[in-house]
């Protein structure tokens, strides 16, 4: 058993920093690193990009980073890397990865892609069985939308992921697993722990949680933002956890960010609804049962964990096809300028209406004004510039398209001061829903593939 492992966590989400996991492993003397890709937009993104590419569907970015990792993987023969990055298509993404280390001369690497999580082909049985995936809000049953739903994933736990390590994988790339179960995997591989140690599971659950946003636990949105030295190099967050569950949170020596009882404390109560009873497929976590202490310059030890048995029931995130969007902005200038850019709104909308199109949904924002977050901050009065921005929503993509042809004729047919038209109609969307819904585990069937 080891005295310690030390777990890091270089990406937060799809689209964050490129260099962020490059610098974590090299400085912090990682036995993982771990990297998080997937939220439930990104999984309808994935959705659509494998619908028109059987190849794609995955977290590209990856990729790049894997890449730029093999001098890293070639000097630290024993640094693992966790991802998501599989999303809708980890077998294609695993094949990539694979050729990107062999070019590497890392052939000893063995690959291990979590499989099961999609279950979008076993829709019509597993509901014909009685498995009614009721939306989580509204109590409505899945059925109705049968024929429009594009993907469905259930969030597996770090079983799946202890047993690719346990085949002697080095790098694991899942589809939709919880963002913690990427930490909680190596504990319980390193450790030993049991399926049934709800308070170390706890524990492993609370450290993945804290480093799963990455720069989030590093003064990353922190309130005291500027007492966070030099955000611009913000260190990525690691936890190093011993056998027993105790763990401190720290990030790379010399890098930027802060990280204190405060921004650890703020990560903690993320995304959290009910902070006595954290659900995930492994453990059912109190996270109001920890203590959080300053042991040092950035660096905060958690201890006192306690864990409940894990859920009978997973999550599973489903998008359905729902209509098409856009988004158009103006840039609106002049006296009384907020009231221009409504009327400016208005106008558009009418004149969308006399086409014949009459929008199901539409939001007109005067950004500037105290419409991103209304009724928070006072507006300030008189204001001479702001931006129009004009959203709408319909189940007829004519309708929409013809929505994006009225923007241009404002800058000549509209009141005065209206301009910023300079990069062409706002592109129509498809929508894909989100519905969340809960699925028995024993319907579950992950299984893992060696590389």
């Amino acid at each position: 058993m080891s005295a310690s492992i030390r777990i890091g966590n270089g990406c937060g989400f799809w689209g964050d920093n490129l260099d962020a996991p490059i610098l974590l492993a090299s400085q912090a003397q990682l036995g993982y690193l771990t990297l998080e890709y997937l939220a439930e937009l990104t999984m309808s993104i994935l959705a659509a990009q494998k619908q028109r590419d059987p190849e794609a569907g995955f977290a590209s970015d990856f990729l790049d980073v894997l890449r730029r990792l093999t001098p890293i993987l070639r000097d630290q023969p024993h640094l693992r890397i966790m991802t998501n990055a599989g999303g809708m298509n980890p077998t294609a993404c695993a094949r990539k990865a694979r050729k990107i280390l062999d070019e590497a001369g890392l052939l000893e690497r063995r690959i291990g892609v979590v499989l099961g999580d999609d279950i979008l082909s076993d829709l019509p049985r597993l509901i014909q069985d009685g498995h009614e995936l009721r939306h989580l809000d509204t109590g409505e049953a899945l059925a109705p939308l049968l024929d429009r739903v594009v993907s469905a994933n259930v969030y597996l736990g770090a079983a799946p992921i202890v047993e690719a390590l346990q085949q002697g994988a080095s790098v694991v790339i899942t589809g939709r697993v919880a963002d913690a179960s990427l930490t909680v995997a190596p504990a319980v591989f390193e450790f030993g722990w049991s399926w049934e140690d709800w308070d170390r599971l706890a524990a492993a659950t609370v450290a993945g949680h804290l480093i799963e946003c990455g720069a989030q636990a590093t003064g990353g949105l922190w309130i005291n933002w500027r007492e966070a030295p030099d955000l611009a190099h913000v260190g990525y967050p690691f936890v190093e956890i011993e056998p027993h569950g105790r763990f401190v949170v720290s990030k790379p020596p010399g890098s930027g960010g802060r990280v204190n009882v405060e921004t650890v404390s703020e990560q903690l109560l993320y995304e959290v609804s009910d902070p006595s009873a954290y659900y995930t497929p492994d453990v059912v976590a109190d996270f109001a049962s920890v203590s959080l202490q300053q042991t040092g310059p950035d660096c905060v030890e958690i201890t006192k964990f306690r864990g409940q048995p894990a859920p009978e029931r997973l999550k599973v995130s489903i998008a359905y096809r729902d209509g098409f969007m856009t988004s158009g902005t103006l840039a609106v200038f002049g006296t009384d300028a907020a009231d221009k850019a409504r009327s400016c709104g208005e106008i558009l909308l009418e004149r969308v209406r006399r086409s014949g199109f009459d929008l199901e949904r539409v939001n007109i924002e005067c950004l500037g004004a105290g419409d991103v977050v209304p009724g928070v901050p006072a507006p300030p009065s008189n204001l001479h510039e702001v931006m129009l921005r004009v959203s709408v929503w319909d189940r007829r993509r004519e309708a929409v398209e013809r929505f994006t042809k009225e923007f241009a004729p404002l800058v000549t047919s509209g009141p005065p001061g209206v301009t910023g038209y300079t990069i062409g109609r706002p592109p129509v969307r498809e929508v894909f829903a989100y519905w969340p819904a809960l699925i028995d585990r024993h319907a579950v069937r992950p299984f893992v593939q060696i590389l």
